[in-house]
């Protein structure tokens, strides 16, 4: 399955990896099926690491979500650059609707471990990863008591199954 998303710096397209992944997948799909993204920002933008969006509306205004979900990081998928991950808390089954785009290959935040779990791949870019780069641009700054929030925000102004 493949999702489109039109950001306010040019579009995207990311494929789900929905049999590695059931869990993450059909929770993305449910949160894209519903609108949830549309209008949500990129909220934290690290070069040379990830840009992590789906939980904040502009003015750093966090959107309620559904429940957290089982963390999938020992389906055997890489946190390789341009791969989707699950965002979550310290708490191993935390994850609802946020996610990030590596910008590298991120190796650590694959699972080794009960002692460090991991974050669950889901998807990868197919196409328009010169956007993610572009977003990895942007200036940030610290805002509402968060680190590395973009100084003008990055929104998702649709995110929709592919037709």
């Amino acid at each position: 399955m493949s999702i489109v998303f039109e950001t306010s710096l040019g579009n995207f397209e990311v494929e789900l990896f929905e049999k590695e992944a059931p869990i993450s997948s059909k929770n993305f799909l449910e949160y894209v099926d519903d609108g949830f993204f549309d209008g949500v920002i990129f909220h934290r933008v690290i070069p040379g690491f990830m840009i992590q969006g789906g939980g904040f509306e502009p003015g750093m205004k966090q959107k309620k979500t559904k429940s957290p979900i089982k963390n999938e990081a020992t389906n055997g998928l890489k946190n390789s650059r341009g791969t989707l991950s699950m965002a979550r808390t310290n708490v191993v089954d935390s994850a609802t609707a946020q996610f990030f785009v590596n910008l590298v290959d991120n190796d650590f935040l694959d699972h080794a471990g009960p002692a460090n779990y991991g974050y669950a791949v889901f998807g990868k870019v197919s196409s328009g990863l010169e956007v993610i780069d572009k977003i990895a641009k942007v200036a940030t700054t610290n805002r509402a008591g968060h680190q590395n929030v973009p100084a003008a925000d990055v929104v998702i102004t649709k995110a929709a199954r592919k037709a």
